[in-house]
């Protein structure tokens, strides 16, 4: 059973969560009795929570258990003869202030994204105005499959909070995304979902206020004016930080440079081709910033002297001189002001988590996020990630399964919150 430490909440948990009304519903999947974990965890918090399970899910675990430890009674068809309210579905769903499912089987996620309502799990979640949070449990290949992943993007973009699955075996066996998530780490993403004050569907505004520059794609430094140094930099990571943040309610700029994945809708756009253009523009900026996030993949070097005409071809060697670029991010951490988080990306192709640790201590950061480019769905110009996050108040980085590269943003912007939180109780 996880402690308060794990759940996220500490000895005031109970008093600030005390009395606030939770909906947890469980859905049929092996995970169903860590569906337990998560009801002792959110009580333990203070919060009161009915349960609402479906047919497939009382196989796994029976409708008594949870009934003991709520106090309340389970619905399971709110249209059966035991049921003291035949429209529980209406009742049960707009008395609530968050509606949580864990498990969330790949059948109930594509039934809430596609707007059905066969059951009363279905019925409760279109009849509830309340923000909700889902935690996925499935089989690997069921969850990339992509109507899966089409099926979450459509919650996430209705405003659901979606709790990643862990990497793990499974019960059948595979080894892969899917797992349920640790139950504390869904207790926490609830409690801060009622912390953040949403009372309504749609997405935490968590970030109102905030003002992030972000940085993205790749630097170009000029050899000639026909030939330059550069890298693999698609930008897909950087713009997925500024679309979770201004879907979170921040005010968001990225100074970006050469990309090839679209921006997203309702974020500036400052260009810059080169390293010093890209540091100049970002100087220029971050003084009204409060977050800055480095994502983008700065070349380390350019020649020292830039050819004025092209470079004819020959049979003979060229030998070029390099100069280290300026470096943005130490830049931005010496002359930060009180209260900018610094937010840095770090591309590793060994010693990932070590390397990157290195550089979160050398350059002074809030964060770091490391990149491990050797793994399958990792890297430059893909959709997908693998990354641990690692912030400078935790010993333990959070090593995150494959995910979307917006997933992977919106798990960022999770420990940027909670570090805004922290640092204003300090």
């Amino acid at each position: 059973m996880p402690d308060e430490q794990s759940n996220g909440v500490g000895a005031a948990g109970g008093a600030e969560f005390a009395g606030r009304r939770v909906a947890l519903g469980v859905s049929g999947g092996i995970a169903a009795y860590k569906a337990v974990e998560v009801l002792r965890g959110l009580q333990r918090a203070g919060c009161e929570v009915r349960v609402g399970m479906t047919k497939r899910a009382c196989e796994f675990v029976t409708p008594l258990t949870f009934r003991a430890l709520s106090g309340s009674h389970v619905v399971v068809d709110d249209y059966a003869p035991e049921n003291p309210d035949p429209i529980a579905h209406i009742t049960f769903s707009q008395s609530v202030e968050l509606f949580v499912v864990a498990p969330a089987t790949a059948n109930v996620i594509a039934k809430f994204a596609n707007g059905v309502a066969d059951d009363f799990l279905t019925s409760t979640y279109l009849a509830s105005n309340a923000p909700v949070v889902v935690a996925p449990a499935m089989n690997t290949t069921m969850l990339l499959h992509p109507a899966t992943q089409r099926n979450l993007a459509l919650l996430r973009a209705d405003g659901v909070r979606v709790v990643e699955p862990d990497a793990g075996e499974m019960a059948c066996g595979t080894i892969g995304p899917g797992r349920l998530s640790d139950p504390g780490l869904i207790v926490a993403a609830a409690l801060e979902v009622l912390r953040a004050g949403g009372r309504g569907r749609g997405p935490v505004q968590d970030l109102a206020g905030e003002r992030v520059l972000v940085t993205t794609g790749a630097t170009r430094e000029e050899i000639d004016p026909v030939r330059f140094i550069s890298n693999h930099s698609s930008g897909r990571m950087g713009f997925a930080v500024a679309e979770a943040a201004r879907s979170r309610g921040a005010e968001v700029l990225v100074v970006a440079g050469s990309t090839t994945a679209p921006p997203p809708a309702g974020v500036r756009v400052v260009r810059a081709v080169s390293a010093g253009e890209m540091r100049d523009a970002v100087m220029r900026e971050v003084g009204g910033a409060t977050v800055f996030v480095a994502a983008a993949a700065v070349a380390d070097y350019r020649p020292a002297a830039r050819a004025g005409g092209k470079i004819k071809k020959s049979d003979a060697a060229l030998s070029l001189t390099l100069e280290p670029t300026p470096d943005i991010l130490a830049e931005v951490s010496a002359a930060r002001r009180d209260g900018l988080l610094v937010v840095g990306f770090a591309a590793e192709t060994e010693r990932v988590v070590e390397n990157a640790l290195e550089k979160m201590r050398r350059k002074n950061l809030d964060a770091i996020v490391a990149n491990d480019l050797t793994q399958d769905g990792a890297g430059f110009d893909t959709e997908t990630n693998v990354v641990t996050v690692i912030t400078r108040d935790r010993q333990t980085p959070a090593a995150l399964p494959l995910m979307s590269k917006l997933d992977a943003a919106h798990r960022v912007l999770d420990e940027v919150a909670r570090l805004r939180r922290l640092s204003k109780t300090v």
